[in-house]
């Protein structure tokens, strides 16, 4: 198991923070090791009676790409993941979830020097209340049939893993999809 030893921050805001953490790994060889630490995520996969799915298009301009996302978000302070999804939705979307969410998977995208935990939530049902509010998050909002999904999936048209993560987890069937 890695030892750590001590750690320092860099650089810190509200929504990153750069550390670097002494660490020993097994190998017993002592040395510094850059994480950068982000918030709590939270995503909602929304699906309708016709079997669609609520996705976003958008340009992504850390990665300079256009393509297809679940809203989601940061997870606010005394807020919990689930209710996180469904405002992300609303704000994003201008669709309101409806019925509780199903966790459909938590995990690290990139635990090897990143720390963010994300959570997906699969909905069941969503009621339109207008327009998006968050428009620094402007997109392209539609329903999308699961086939077509998952042939943006297979060809790479699906932009961040917890979309990709939360659609894979529901075409297992680790939901009743």
């Amino acid at each position: 198991m890695t030892s750590v030893y001590s750690e320092r921050t860099l650089y810190d805001n509200p929504w990153v923070r750069l550390v670097q953490m002494e660490i020993e790994p097994p190998n017993g060889r002592r040395f510094w090791h850059h994480v950068v630490r982000l918030q709590t995520v939270s995503v909602a996969i929304v699906l309708d009676n016709a079997d669609r799915v609520l996705l976003m298009r958008r340009h992504r301009f850390a990665t300079d790409q256009v393509g297809w996302e679940a809203p989601g978000g940061i997870v606010g302070p005394n807020e919990q993941p689930e209710e996180a999804a469904a405002r992300e939705a609303l704000e994003e979307t201008g669709w309101r979830p409806t019925g509780p969410g199903l966790t459909l998977a938590a995990f690290q995208p990139m635990p090897g020097m990143v720390d963010t935990p994300h959570e997906v939530f699969l909905f069941r049902g969503a009621d339109r209340v207008g327009d998006p509010t968050d428009l620094e998050e402007a997109a392209v909002v539609e329903w999308v049939p699961l086939d077509r999904a998952r042939e943006f999936v297979g060809t790479g048209q699906v932009l961040g893993a917890a979309t990709i993560i939360g659609l894979l987890t529901l075409w297992a069937g680790h939901a009743e999809a």
